[in-house]
This record gives C-alpha cells, structure tokens and sequence, in this order.
C-alpha cells in the first residue's frame, strides 16, 4: 500500500501512469481470484485504496491548475 506522500508529488500524467498501472493489477488478481489461486486476498483492498488516493490527487491538482491560471 502506498503511502499518500508517495502521489503528492507526481504531476497528472504520472498520476494516470500509476492509475492505468494499478488497475492492471487489480484486474489480474480479480482473475486469480475467481480461479482461487489469489496469494494475498488483502491486497485487492489496498489498490483500490491506492487508485482513490490517485483520483483524489489528481483531480486536486486539475483544480489547482484552473484556479491557478484563471487568477494569473
């Protein structure tokens, strides 16, 4: 599980990068998951913690840069 500070620092491309990652593997261990050969069942669980934190950020920083050019 990442750690908040991780994603805090990536700009949005980096951000979808890291997304489209994640999701890759959270769709994989679905897979595993429906055949019963899943190592870490929890796992599932803190990517889809991580691609929230993810969309949280990265959302944020699309704000940050409509407010922040619309004041300039």
């Amino acid at each position: 599980m990442a750690d908040a500070k991780e994603f805090k620092d990536l700009t949005v491309e980096e951000l979808s990068e890291k997304e489209k990652e994640l999701r890759k593997e959270l769709f994989n261990l679905r897979f595993q998951a429906v055949s019963g050969h899943v190592e870490n069942p929890n796992r599932m669980k803190s990517i889809k913690r991580d691609i929230a934190r993810i969309l949280t950020f990265s959302q944020m920083k699309k704000k940050e840069a409509v407010t922040g050019a619309a004041s300039k």
